[in-house]
């Protein structure tokens, strides 16, 4: 089979939803997977999640980007401090999830967490991060790293753009001309009802709501087909992920 370049929406603990949507994507060792982030707090698999990641890199060419959710809980595992705010937004679900896991794997966690990138550039010069980025002449200028998994601006600008603005205008966003295609995920697509992946401008949004009502997506960049896991909260019917 031929090899393709996978991208995964916002995962937020729902192993479940990951498992079945790589099963009908049909992955193979063949596939370059990259992972958009936020890999916990949600729903109850988050230790689980994060110990399935940490295997499947073993086998298949991953690549893991860092989402606002693993910062803070890598805050936690770290400082074992946290912003109360936090509990509220699926920290204490991940927070459970971790009771039963031995120090010593929990130790290896926090070097996946520590290893996460803030941004992957292809050779295609399609860019992939959790959330965006600010600065006018691309992610490799930013000065606010925390951007690249906390910022919305982007996201927010394309949907507000004029979709026949011509790429030469004076008004035309220079930080979309960097790149041929942009992924992120972060903020949920449930924001303006929809539950596929959505293109506006050269942005790709695949955050499909995995944490709450919706699936989660896996999108082969080159052709754009993607395929999606059953709505994570019917994978777990008794509880609430971040709803």
């Amino acid at each position: 089979m031929k090899s393709r370049i996978l991208v995964i929406g916002d995962i937020h603990g729902a192993l479940k939803a990951l498992k079945q949507v790589l099963e009908r994507a049909n992955v193979t060792e063949n596939d370059t997977l990259i992972f958009l982030g936020d890999y916990v707090d949600g729903w109850s698999d988050a230790a689980n999640t994060i110990r399935f990641l940490i295997e499947l890199k073993s086998s298949h060419n991953c690549i893991f980007i860092r989402g606002n959710h693993d910062e803070l809980f890598l805050d936690y595992l770290q400082k074992d401090s946290y912003n109360p705010q936090w509990l509220l937004h699926g920290g204490q679900t991940t927070i459970d999830s971790y009771i039963p896991i031995p120090k010593r794997e929990i130790n290896l966690h926090i070097h996946f967490f520590e290893t996460l990138e803030n941004y992957y550039l292809d050779t295609n010069n399609r860019l992939f991060t959790h959330a965006g980025f600010t600065n006018e002449n691309g992610v490799k200028n930013e000065a606010f790293t925390k951007s690249f998994y906390w910022d919305r601006t982007l996201w927010e600008m394309v949907l507000a753009m004029d979709k026949n603005l011509p790429k030469d205008s004076l008004y035309y966003p220079k930080r979309l001309k960097n790149y041929n295609e942009i992924y992120i995920g972060h903020t949920v697509l449930a924001r303006i009802e929809e539950d596929t992946p959505q293109q506006r401008a050269n942005v790709w949004n695949i955050d499909t709501s995995a944490a709450l009502k919706g699936p989660l997506t896996i999108m082969d960049v080159d052709t754009k087909q993607f395929w999606q896991s059953d709505p994570a909260y019917t994978l777990y019917p008794n509880e609430k992920g971040r709803n």
